[in-house]
């Protein structure tokens, strides 16, 4: 057992060291890699909700500009011809408010939606002055009740000029509840916080927050450091706790109105997979490294328990001829026969000697065969060692085959954006046709170049689906490839459990070969045996002659220290 725990405190200390820089070195690569998905997952999440964000508004926006470049030159002198432009643009949105618009010296124009309060001055509103101040660029209000529409929402205002002169306003009212949807669908667990913030830093469209409030100011300026970061990074992740619970923060820009969506999630949250996902490696090569370690000792039990009974069985052998070499002795004084009978006795001993000679080098044979076998069984658990290592390549293949699989799903999300903005632009034409077809009479022949460009659109539209389709084509060659490595790495652990069998038929061949070094053995003691009864006629011959007797005596004496010494070495290889 001493030999067995020696053996395995050498093997299991290079093997532990490796076990667990390897533990170490993959469990930091899966971690890192899967928090990383984590946090690319979580900016997907905001540029879908930034993305539909931008296209809900993108088509009124679309229209307000469109009615704009209908008062180029500003608005007709006629002011029912004006507002009937109104009228009609406002049934294209009959869900909603509706358009309506205002001279420069206060005249309103507006839908058939909309009921005017007394003593509303338009001149005077944020969006009529915002629109000015963008000067000729469209201007997005701050989400506010339009005391004019009646509704909690966000105005789309554009300014008409006549000249260099403004000339007045037009706007439209989207209201917030069709915007809320697309931030509250973000959120998926009851810590999330979902909202939108002005540049000021006024909250839109949060659970608990209304629009007159500022994340510098509520709770006595609870969240002030964490608004000041979040206004000021612009795009990007800001840490933070809220209540004691650490949380991440994606802060991204709303290009189109210039506010900013922010998702927060809990730092738990967030790397809970990651963490999971190390425990389970870290447990996995730790029962493998025990797995090992427990076959090599049952291996290495087997070889000493068969060197044990070899040597044993040798030890027996030997003590067995020393005492028949030390009766020789005994009984050699007293031999006295005669020349003739000792000779013919030499003759019969020097060939049982041959004998024996040849049968200790059939052991000899045996026993140099028997490392062979067990050098093969060596080489083939380096073999196995070589495919363990080939198995973890074909993982990290896999792992690099994921990465580039999930690189290429995030370029579908340009091609969507291509495919929204050309069906935007066609429907803004669509409708810029049918304004100057009512507007034009005669002169509404024009439909038919529109009706072009739609055409052109359209094929606009087609090359960017067949674009999509080419890009899922590169995601499932992708697959195709994870599942190609996949099959290899199962091909390699089979190689591995075929190995392992012929592992098992090398120590096979070990017992065979002890069992043949038995069976030597027990022809010598035969030998040993009929060696003894030729000693009784030796014993009668020596009484004759004196000289042979003392030489046959000294190479006895000699025969039997050589066993003695034979027998210490047995004794020490089963220590």
């Amino acid at each position: 057992m001493a030999f067995v725990r020696k053996s395995m405190i050498l093997i299991a200390t290079p093997v532990a060291v490796f076990f667990i820089l390897t533990t170490v070195i993959v469990a930091n690569l899966v971690s890192n890699f899967t928090e990383e998905q984590a946090y690319r997952l979580m900016y997907s999440n905001i540029k879908e909700c930034v993305l539909n964000f931008e296209n809900t508004l993108s088509a009124p926006s679309k229209v307000v500009e469109a009615v704009a470049c209908i008062f180029d030159g500003g608005f007709f002198n006629d002011d029912s011809k004006t507002n009937a432009v109104f009228e009609n643009a406002s049934l294209s949105y009959s869900d909603f408010p509706g358009f309506y618009g205002a001279r420069s010296d206060g005249t309103l124009f507006f839908g058939p939606n909309i009921t005017v309060p007394e003593g509303y001055s338009p001149t005077e509103t944020a969006w009529y002055n915002g629109a000015v101040e963008k000067e000729g660029e469209t201007f997005y209000s701050d989400i506010y009740e339009n005391e004019l529409t009646g509704v909690l929402a966000v105005t789309i205002s554009r300014a008409v000029y006549k000249g260099d002169t403004i000339d007045g306003v037009v706007a439209f009212d989207f209201p917030m509840e069709d915007l809320q949807a697309f931030v509250g669908a973000v959120k998926t667990d009851l810590l999330d916080w979902s909202f939108i913030l002005s540049p000021r830093g006024d909250f839109f469209m949060d659970d608990e927050y209304t629009p007159e409030d500022n994340i510098l100011t509520v709770k006595d300026g609870a969240y002030r450091k964490l608004g000041e970061k979040m206004l000021e990074v612009e795009d990007d992740f800001v840490y933070g706790k809220v209540d004691g619970i650490k949380y991440v923060f994606r802060i991204a820009p709303i290009p189109m109105t210039g506010w900013y969506y922010v998702l927060g999630k809990s730092v738990k949250d967030v790397n809970a997979f990651s963490t999971a996902t190390k425990i389970l490696l870290t447990s996995a090569f730790v029962i493998l490294f025990f797995i090992i370690m427990a076959i090599t000792a049952f291996i290495i039990s087997r070889m000493r328990a068969k060197e044990q009974v070899a040597s044993n069985h040798l030890i027996d052998e030997t003590h067995n001829l020393a005492l028949s070499s030390k009766e020789n002795a005994m009984t050699a004084q007293d031999q006295s026969a005669a020349v003739k009978e000792i000779v013919a006795t030499m003759e019969d001993n020097t060939a049982l000697s041959e004998d024996i000679s040849k049968k200790i080098k059939d052991v000899s044979g045996v026993a140099y065969k028997t490392s062979g076998v067990v050098a093969e069984g060596v080489s083939y658990l380096e073999k196995n060692v070589r495919q363990l290592r080939e198995i973890a390549s074909a993982n990290q293949n896999t792992i690099e085959g994921i990465k580039s699989l999930g690189d290429k799903i995030e370029n579908i999300w340009d091609i969507v954006t291509l495919i929204n903005s050309v069906a935007d632009q066609a429907k803004i034409i669509a409708f810029n046709a049918e304004l100057e077809a009512s507007t034009a009479g005669e002169a509404g022949k024009n439909f038919h170049i529109v009706a072009t460009e739609i055409r052109r659109l359209a094929d606009g539209i087609i090359r960017g689906t067949k674009e999509i389709k080419a890009k899922i084509t590169e995601i499932q060659q992708s697959s195709d490839t994870l599942i190609l490595a996949s099959e290899s790495g199962t091909e390699k652990i089979r190689e591995g459990v075929s190995n392992a069998k012929n592992l098992e038929e090398r120590f096979t061949s070990i017992k065979n070969a002890s069992e043949i070094t038995a069976d030597s053995a027990g022809d010598i003691t035969t030998i040993i045996q009929q060696q003894a009864v030729a000693s009784e006629q030796i014993l009668i011959t020596l009484k004759q002659i004196a000289l042979g007797v003392d030489k046959f005596r000294g190479a006895t004496e000699s025969v039997s220290e050589a066993s003695q010494k034979l027998q210490v070495i047995a004794e020490d290889l089963r220590k």
